[in-house]
């Protein structure tokens, strides 16, 4: 391995034989290395590597900005989580997260804290992923002896999700929004509120995650197989789910100037007609 820069005393950006570069750390691994120079590998205690070359060089920008000890914990927190969750994570978010833990302990030291003002839409819409957020913040507070506003278990918890769904953060905070939205829309159209504990909100919440996603990023729709014939016998037979999948559309072209097809259109209906309404609540008084 070949030194490609000196990150302090403790972490090397070096190269292989292959040109392929990586963070290396080490107790001293550092201490007065020059670039060029060669480093045995048995030295290393950790590596770190993106396959995205883009995504390496955040990475050994971020190395240069936190402490070490923030990414380790970080790595350990991730590895935690791929153990929990069935999809396969974003190698990204080693770097958003760690960027964001960092960070949140520096400003719970200055006495600065953010609330998430998505919380309770996250913990409905997440709540596989807040679980794993909270258990962060206890393992965060075990490691680094700092306190973390609660609220920042929705914060990682849209990492995580952002991490499965390869989007970005701003386009996750769009999806989380139009999830809202679009329940506010069906609660008012069926007149009945989620149970937000069942199989069938779940399902629909995953439904409309997915949906969000392939919206936001113009993905191709996941009924696009659908024949029109198909189509047309949805329509007919599900007049009413297909009035408030009209409903959902007409909310997205307001809110967010998009177009929903008549493929997502009858995919939608299908998961309204699945929800099982006879298990839901009444709306609160004074709510519609």
């Amino acid at each position: 391995m070949r030194i490609k820069k000196v990150i302090n005393n403790n972490i090397l950006c070096v190269v292989d034989n292959k040109g392929n570069e990586m963070i290396v750390t080490g107790k001293g691994l550092g201490f007065k290395r020059k670039i060029g120079e060669r480093v045995d590998p048995a030295l290393f205690e950790k590596t770190y590597r993106m396959e995205n070359k883009a995504e390496q060089r955040k990475l050994r920008e971020l190395c240069e900005q936190i402490p070490l000890d923030h990414l380790r914990l970080t790595q350990d927190l991730i590895e935690y989580i791929k153990c929990q969750l069935p999809a396969p994570l974003n190698e990204s978010l080693l770097i958003t997260l760690a960027d964001h833990i960092s960070f949140a302990i520096k400003r719970k030291e200055q006495g600065i804290e953010f609330v998430n003002p998505l919380q309770g839409a996250i913990m409905s819409y997440y709540p596989a992923e807040y679980r794993l957020g909270r258990h962060c913040l206890r393992m965060i507070q075990e490691e680094t002896r700092t306190d973390l506003n609660p609220s920042e278990a929705a914060f990682i918890a849209l990492h995580i999700v952002n991490a499965e769904l390869n989007t970005s953060m701003s386009v996750m905070y769009d999806i989380t929004k139009l999830i809202e939205g679009a329940l506010e829309v069906v609660e008012y159209y069926y007149q009945r509120r989620f149970d937000r504990e069942s199989l069938d909100f779940s399902r629909f919440v995953v439904h409309l995650r997915y949906f969000a996603q392939r919206l936001f990023q113009a993905a191709p729709g996941a009924s696009g197989d659908y024949d029109p014939d198909f189509q047309e016998m949805i329509i007919r037979s599900c007049r009413q789910h297909y009035k408030c999948a009209q409903c959902i559309a007409e909310y997205i072209q307001n809110a967010y100037g998009k177009e929903v097809s008549n493929e997502e259109l009858v995919y939608l209906t299908i998961h309204l007609k699945r929800i099982n309404l006879s298990k839901t609540e009444p709306p609160p008084p004074g709510n519609p």
